[in-house]
C-alpha cells in the first residue's frame, strides 16, 4: 500500500530530549553524547541487561525524538495528527510526571506538518494525589489530556525487563481504587502487558465497564518470534503456545465492549526478533509474514470498529522503518476489509481519543 487515500493517524509516539528533560540517561548522554560508541558502551554497563535486550539499541533511545524526527521518519504518508504516549519519564514520583505533559505541550507540531492530537500522559491510581495529578495534567494540556497509561508489563521470565514494580498491579486494590476516577473525569486508559497478563486486564475491563480502555501492543507477546530472556520461545513448541494462549486472551479480551487495542510494538525486539543483531532491517514482505496473522487474529476478534494503528516509534525503528511498516500493515488490514483502512488508520483513533 502506497497510497491511502488519506491522512492517517498515529495512535502511539513518544517525544523526548534527554538534552533538556528528565531521562534516565541524561547524564551520561550530557557527558558522552558527541562519543556515541562511549556513550552505548556506558549506557549498557549501567542498565540491565534485560532493559538493553529489550531495546535492541542504545542509540534510539539516547538521541532526543522530537516532532521533526518523526516526520523525518513517517516519510512521504500524510498525518493527521498524533497521540503521544507517556515514555517513562524519569521524574516519575507523585506530582512529577505532569512536567512531562508539559514538555509535550512546548513542542512545536505544527512547525512540522502535523497536529498534536492527544496526550496520554501517566499516573498512578495508587498515589494518594492521583486525583490531584489528573487535574494538574488536564491544566498542563486542557485541549489534549485524554488519558493516562501506567505500564503493567512483568514477564514470569525473570531475564525478559519488567516495566513495573508488582506482576498483578491491575488487580492491586489501591490501583482498582484510583482507577475509578477515570470513568468520573471520562478519561481512557492505556493498558500495556506481557501476553502472559492478559488475564489481569480481561479483569479491568470487566470491573469497569464504563470506562475505555485500549491494548497497547496487541498485549506484546515476548518471545513469539525467537527466544528471549533466559527461557522463553526457545523452542517451535514454546513460540505455539505462546500464540496459542494469545490468541484465546486477546479473544476473551475483545468481548469487553469498552476494549480497544493497538495495532502497534510488534518489531520490539522483546517479541524476539533478531534484525538489530544481523545489523538490518525487516523488510516489507519479512513484516507482512511474521504479522499478518496477528493482526487478523485482532481483526477477527475486535472487528475493524475497535483496532487502531500506532507506530510506537522510536521503539520499533530498531527492527523496520516506518514507511515500510506502514505499507505492509496497511496492506494486511486491507485484506481483511476495504473499509478496515479507513477505520484503523484514521477513524476509530479519532472515535476514541475524542480528536
Amino acid at each position: 500500500m502506497q497510497n491511502l487515500g488519506f491522512a492517517l493517524i498515529d495512535t502511539h509516539i513518544h517525544q523526548w530530549d534527554p538534552y533538556n528533560t528528565p531521562h534516565s540517561a541524561r547524564l551520561a548522554v550530557k557527558l558522552l553524547g558527541k562519543y556515541p560508541r562511549l556513550l552505548d558502551k556506558t549506557i549498557r554497563t549501567l542498565k540491565s541487561k534485560a532493559l538493553i535486550d529489550t531495546l535492541g539499541h542504545t542509540q534510539h533511545v539516547t538521541a532526543p525524538y522530537l516532532p521533526e524526527h518523526y516526520c523525518r521518519d513517517v516519510g512521504f504518508y500524510p498525518v493527521e495528527k498524533v497521540v503521544h504516549v507517556e515514555a517513562s519519564w524519569h521524574d516519575h514520583k507523585g506530582k512529577g510526571v505532569v512536567g512531562e505533559t508539559r514538555f509535550i505541550e512546548s513542542l512545536d507540531f505544527a512547525k512540522n506538518g502535523i497536529q498534536l492530537g492527544a496526550v496520554v500522559a501517566t499516573a498512578d491510581p495508587r498515589d494518594s494525589q492521583f486525583k490531584q495529578i489528573l487535574k494538574m495534567h488536564q491544566k498542563a494540556a486542557p485541549q489534549h489530556f485524554r488519558g493516562i497509561r501506567k505500564m503493567a508489563a512483568v514477564h514470569e521470565d525473570k531475564d525478559i525487563y519488567a516495566w513495573a514494580d508488582d506482576p498483578h498491579l491491575y488487580r492491586d486494590k489501591k490501583f482498582l481504587k484510583g482507577f475509578e476516577l477515570l470513568a468520573q473525569h471520562n478519561l481512557s486508559f492505556d493498558a500495556w502487558v506481557y501476553s502472559s497478563q492478559l488475564e489481569d486486564v480481561i479483569a479491568l475491563a470487566k470491573q469497569f465497564p464504563e470506562t475505555s480502555i485500549v491494548l497497547d501492543h496487541l498485549g506484546t507477546p515476548a518471545g513469539l518470534f525467537g527466544p528471549v530472556g533466559s527461557h522463553t520461545g526457545i523452542t517451535q513448541t514454546a513460540r505455539d503456545n505462546i500464540l496459542f494462549r494469545w490468541q484465546e486472551d486477546l479473544a476473551e479480551l475483545a468481548r469487553c465492549p469498552n476494549v480497544y487495542t493497538k495495532l502497534s510494538g510488534l518489531f520490539m525486539p522483546v517479541l524476539g526478533h533478531q534484525f538489530h543483531q544481523q545489523q538490518r532491517l525487516a523488510s516489507k514482505q519479512e513484516i507482512i509474514d511474521l504479522t499478518a496473522p496477528l493482526i487478523q487474529h485482532a481483526l477477527k476478534s475486535f472487528g475493524m470498529y475497535r483496532v487502531m494503528f500506532g507506530s510506537n516509534f522510536p521503539m520499533d525503528r530498531v527492527s523496520s522503518d516506518l514507511v515500510t511498516i506502514i505499507d505492509a500493515f496497511s496492506d494486511v488490514v486491507a485484506t481483511y476489509h476495504p473499509q478496515a483502512l479507513a477505520q484503523v488508520f484514521h477513524d476509530n483513533a479519532k472515535q476514541f481519543y475524542r480528536l
